[in-house]
């Protein structure tokens, strides 16, 4: 009978839990609307548009081919940054964590050089890669690609020793031990690299359109600013921050599935 009715209870604490998750999302969502609301009625408008107005002015704006090319180039600017730097921090952080003496070098270089500001290096990239599409992912990858492997490089490191003996055990080569046993083992961090990855390179990719390109969601904001339009800044500002919260609350889903959580 207790094992009965506990059975009922186990089933309805998830529930519970996605309830209070969903109304602690609610109230923080709430309060961030009226903040924003009263710092635009605080400022006139002046600094920031208040909600409604930014999207009575983003209603207006996507109707535009406009604002659809600049996105478009935002995306693909962002894709091809990510997937470099998703592939290459894999890469580099699986090759780093196997051989321990390159890992002990590489990583303080690494750790030096995502604590660097990028913006110092913008010449660099500027004559290297010129200006447009480049430059960008230039910028992408810059942001991007030391998370990926500093938390592969990590998870590599931490793996349990009696996994690899096992692969050996089974004879399986370089490739099937690193595929099969070392990249599902270290999955969870990867997948925490690869969420800060995702932001990092977007943000990458705005600065980048910021002071290297006549395209882009950053150049449009840029724009803004110059013409003092504001609700166009803030729009732009809004487009941002509501695909960067749900990309990256779907990679925080992803992560904790990957580690066997809820």
């Amino acid at each position: 009978m207790s094992e009965i009715a506990l059975e009922p209870t186990l089933a309805a604490e998830p529930r519970s839990r996605r309830g209070i998750r969903a109304l602690d999302l609610a109230i923080v969502t709430a309060l961030l609307l009226a903040l924003w609301q009263l710092v635009g009625r605080a400022t006139g408008g002046i600094a920031i548009t208040p909600p409604l107005g930014t999207l009575a002015y983003l209603a207006d704006l996507v109707q535009t081919s406009l604002f659809w090319d600049h996105l478009g180039a935002t995306l693909l600017a962002f894709a091809i940054a990510f997937a470099i730097s998703a592939v290459g921090g894999l890469a580099l952080g699986l090759l780093l964590g196997l051989r321990r003496f390159a890992g002990d070098v590489a990583e303080p270089i690494l750790a030096g050089f995502y604590t660097v500001p990028k913006v110092t290096l913008y010449p660099v990239v500027l004559l290297v890669c010129g200006l447009g599409l480049s430059a960008k992912v230039a910028f992408g990858v810059m942001h991007g690609l030391v998370p990926v492997t500093l938390f592969t490089l990590g998870a590599i490191r931490t793996l349990p020793p009696v996994l690899v003996r096992t692969a050996r055990a089974m004879r399986l080569d370089g490739w099937q031990t690193m595929s099969r046993v070392m990249v599902p083992a270290c999955l969870p961090d990867i997948v925490n690299g690869l969420r800060i990855s995702f932001s990092l390179s977007l943000l990458g990719v705005l600065i980048g359109e910021m002071f290297s390109s006549q395209r882009g969601l950053g150049f449009l904001l840029v724009s803004g600013l110059a013409q003092h339009n504001v609700p166009l800044t803030t729009s732009v500002v809004f487009v941002v921050v509501v695909g960067a919260v749900l990309a990256n609350t779907l990679m925080l889903r992803l992560g904790r599935g990957t580690s066997g959580r809820e």
